[in-house]
């Protein structure tokens, strides 16, 4: 295992994000204040629980999942573009590096990014709204293993991308409107039939779901079902990256 190398990709990458703090960091945690002003005050006035938690802090775990997802897929995919669009890439991939150990460094630091991010909004929101979490080590494993998935999911889509605006397409108009509509603001409980059924087609509920659990221990799905639905999310990722890096797919040409 060549440890100097995954840290030299971990410590370029945690140095990048400090020279862009304000887009990193801060951005996301006023945007998710807004949030709280906006939902909360306005709809949590008119609807005070949702499954007998306070609106307040029935969204929290809704709009962390929110920026985590867009977060993992934004700096992963950012990372391994900009070798690609600098021409550098083929300085990485002759290096004595393997392709496990330069995922690893890329997906570490975009894991380590969003992990702090989650946490700091979760510190905010205790700001604005009580909040409790009656499983503090599922909270965790959630937390971790749903940015692991989506920063693999990044890395592809940075591998995929050809241009910025398909760099930003999936995170844009995919993953944003499907965390609106996966229950991040609301239970697919309260939706009528057959829209609750269709909701459930939807990975991202399963993902908000168990995260919801965490902090509450109440759900639209059983916790393990939202467990395993996460996990076969990040194997299918590794599968594609592996036949990414397997192929050379958009790597060497």
């Amino acid at each position: 295992m060549n440890t100097h190398g995954i840290w030299a990709i971990y410590r370029f990458e945690m140095a990048r994000a400090l020279r862009t703090l304000w887009q990193s960091l801060v951005t996301p945690v006023l945007t998710t204040s807004l949030y709280f002003i906006v939902f909360g005050g306005a709809i949590g006035s008119r609807m005070q629980e949702v499954g007998g938690v306070g609106y307040g802090s029935f969204i929290v775990p809704g709009l962390i999942m929110l920026s985590l997802l867009t977060q993992s897929i934004s700096n992963a995919s950012i990372g391994i573009y900009f070798p690609k669009f600098t021409g550098t890439i083929y300085e990485l991939l002759s290096a004595p590096i393997s392709a496990m150990e330069m995922v690893i460094g890329y997906v570490g630091a975009a894991t380590t990014k969003s992990v702090i991010l989650g946490l700091i909004i979760l510190a905010t929101a205790a700001f604005f709204v009580p909040l409790r979490i009656e499983h503090p080590f599922a909270m965790v494993a959630f937390l971790i293993l749903t940015s692991v998935a989506f920063s693999l999911f990044g890395f592809i889509i940075g591998v995929w991308a050809q241009g910025f605006e398909q760099l930003n397409f999936v995170p844009a108009l995919l993953i944003t409107p499907l965390t609106f509509l996966g229950g991040a603001f609301y239970s697919i409980d309260m939706l009528p039939q057959p829209w609750r059924t269709v909701s459930l087609f939807n990975p991202v509920v399963y993902l908000i779901s168990g995260f919801r659990w965490s902090f509450f221990g109440v759900g639209d799905v059983a916790v393990g079902i939202s467990l395993a639905v996460t996990a076969a999310f990040l194997a299918a990722c590794l599968v594609v990256i592996a036949v990414i890096f397997r192929t050379g797919w958009r790597m060497k040409s």
